[in-house]
């Protein structure tokens, strides 16, 4: 008879951004007495880095432990952007159950159909947590109902069906089983966990095999290698075998091994199956990888990783205003930077171009790559985006493009706008529901290329009241002609210089002003949005020339419009193909490739022509 370690349980949770599971993780933390009474704990601590506090999501999949009585629960926080996904898919390889939390408002979004997809593809057993139970407007009855026909419509199992549902507020610390009142309390949620997530095999006695399924980096350590122990037990001091993904094998000894309480790593002597570790003394480690013993050399499947569907050109900033905010902008710099991101991030791919200068970086999606470039640069890099493109795959000699399934939550009286826009993108509609709230929900088919730079458009569109979010969903063929992109032109600088009010009050009947007075500007720079179709040089910088008349009206009362300031994701989207964003530690411009303005009319005489 098969043993179990039944002091043990490895769930992960997931759901759709912002349904709340980091906070839930906090809660189980709290109520379980894994911190002290009088130990400091941030809200979301488990959102470790700044970008993931500020924008409130989590990006790198994390681990934490709880002690339950006498049962240890590993918990594994999964990110819920589609665009982590390759984290997502790794994670649901370690653990025996999930933890499937949906907002009791919101019910199923399109990033709760990709998680649950991958957790029940590994055939885990789910338990349902409807979270924001407290909502006035909670409908937990119908999103139950919403969760069982996306678990039938995904071919769950007879036995997941049978899923249990908890209800809980994360923020306000309380849960019960349905039908019961909310008690200050996490109890449910862990009784359901130990009742109904299966424990670990334990077969400790049989040869180790160990996968990694996350990296780490630490400067004394180098790189480590977190996984789960499938089989036998791994020692510290203990030579083994790396089996890598090439069919390479690399022998190492272990020089340290993590387990981990809390939020806290702890060193540990020796780990058995079923633990979810953390491994370092191996400096050549990639994630799909098995350690086992060097006389007993069997791999564990390689772990898939979601192919990368946007590219992006990163080129070494050459614009006028290069190197005065950054500390690092030769191409050795940023080309060292970009090996060491895919030290730790698998869904990266970084390729070399004709130029020394360039390099075509593929991701998951605009906002994989926006925080690659965010971060690098918080940590002082300057560099220049051209904009993003879709890969295209062939799939059996046929041209396919990605295309995503895209949910939307609008008041009634946009839905007009929406539909409109998105079917200019060659978006197919799939489902409307009005909920007779005054909101309705509408699901499409859209292509990947349609949906760069559209958030804008739609924010405009549903004066700030739409919800969208989209996931990936197939490759399908190539659809013929322009799919989206931006109507309007830009006001380009013509020289160098400050932009001054009465510079921007003479344009400001020609477009939307993207730089405030006193902003300095060079010639090529993007300034504004023409509210035409072409584009416009104009100068910015022009001052009033002085006179020694005095003016009825004095300048004091002049006044100008707001400008648009825009975030990196924007000015991301917002690119032409003639067009760079240049980032640096400071700043967001945006620039035309050709900066003279003779030369750019030439080469655009010449596209025309051609």
């Amino acid at each position: 008879m098969t043993q179990l370690r039944e002091e043990l349980r490895n769930i992960a949770i997931i759901a759709h951004v912002d349904h709340g599971k980091t906070t839930l993780v906090d809660q189980l933390l709290r109520y379980s007495g894994t911190f002290r009474e009088n130990e400091q704990v941030e809200e979301r601590a488990m959102d470790s880095n700044d970008i993931e506090k500020e924008r409130g999501i989590t990006i790198l999949a994390k681990n934490t432990a709880i002690n339950y009585n006498d049962t240890r629960i590993n918990i594994l926080d999964t990110p819920g952007h589609a665009d982590f996904g390759g984290e997502v898919e790794r994670i649901m390889k370690m653990v025996d159950g999930v933890l499937l939390v949906v907002d009791a408002y919101e019910g199923c979004m399109p990033q709760t159909r990709f998680v649950l997809k991958k957790a029940l593809e590994q055939k885990l057993q789910p338990v349902v947590v409807l979270n924001k139970i407290d909502r006035p407007n909670a409908r937990p009855d119908e999103v139950v109902d919403e969760v069982l026909d996306l678990f039938i419509e995904l071919g769950a199992d007879d036995d997941q069906l049978e899923f249990p549902v908890v209800y809980a507020s994360a923020l306000n610390g309380t849960s019960s089983f349905p039908d019961e009142e909310q008690q200050e309390t996490m109890e449910p949620v862990f009784e359901t966990i130990l009742e109904k997530i299966p424990a670990p095999v334990n077969n400790a006695d049989e040869p180790l095999q160990f996968q990694i399924t996350m990296l780490d980096y630490n400067d004394y350590l180098g790189r480590i290698g977190v996984g789960r122990v499938f089989r036998g037990s791994i020692k510290v001091g203990q030579q083994v075998s790396l089996m890598k993904t090439d069919g390479s094998v690399k022998n190492f000894r272990v020089t340290k091994l993590f387990g981990f309480i809390g939020l806290k790593r702890i060193e540990i002597e020796q780990a058995t199956a079923g633990d979810i570790i953390a491994v370092a003394g191996m400096e050549d480690i990639n994630v799909g990888e098995t350690v086992c013993p060097t006389e007993h050399q069997e791999a564990l499947p390689i772990l898939r990783i979601d192919e990368p569907t946007l590219q992006m050109t990163f080129v070494v900033n050459n614009s006028p205003f290069a190197g005065r905010e950054g500390k690092y902008i030769t191409s050795r710099q940023i080309d060292e930077r970009l090996m060491s991101q895919l030290e730790t991030d698998v869904s990266l791919r970084v390729d070399p171009t004709d130029s020394p200068d360039a390099w075509t970086v593929s991701g998951r999606g605009e906002l994989h790559l926006s925080i690659l470039v965010e971060n690098m640069r918080r940590e002082g890099y300057e560099l220049q985006l051209s904009k993003p493109e879709v890969i295209i795959k062939e799939i059996d000699g046929v041209k396919c493009e990605p295309i995503e399934r895209v949910q939307i939550d609008v008041p009634e009286d946009y839905t007009g706008p929406v539909m409109e826009s998105l079917g200019a993108r060659k978006g197919e509609m799939l489902d409307m529901v009005n909920h007779g709230t005054g909101q309705v929900r509408m699901e499409f088919k859209v292509p990947s290329r349609g949906l760069i730079g559209y958030a804008t458009e739609f924010m405009t569109q549903t004066r700030g009241y739409g919800i969208i979010n989209h996931t990936f969903e197939e490759y399908a063929p190539l659809l013929k002609g322009q799919v989206g992109g931006r109507r309007e032109g830009v006001l380009v600088a013509l020289e160098h210089g400050k932009a001054s009010t009465y510079g921007i009050m003479n344009l400001e009947d020609r477009g939307v002003i993207f730089v405030d007075p006193g902003t300095e500007v060079y010639s090529g720079m993007i300034v504004g949005q023409h509210n035409r179709e072409n584009d416009l040089t104009v100068n910015i910088t022009k001052e009033k020339h002085l006179t020694n008349v005095r003016s009825a009206n004095k300048d004091q009362t002049s006044t100008i419009r707001k400008t648009r300031n825009m975030s990196l994701e924007e000015a991301i989207q917002y690119l032409n193909d003639d067009e760079y964003c240049e980032v640096t530690p400071e700043s967001v411009r945006l620039r035309k490739k050709i900066l003279n303005k003779n030369e750019r009319e030439k080469a655009s005489k010449k596209k025309s022509n051609v």
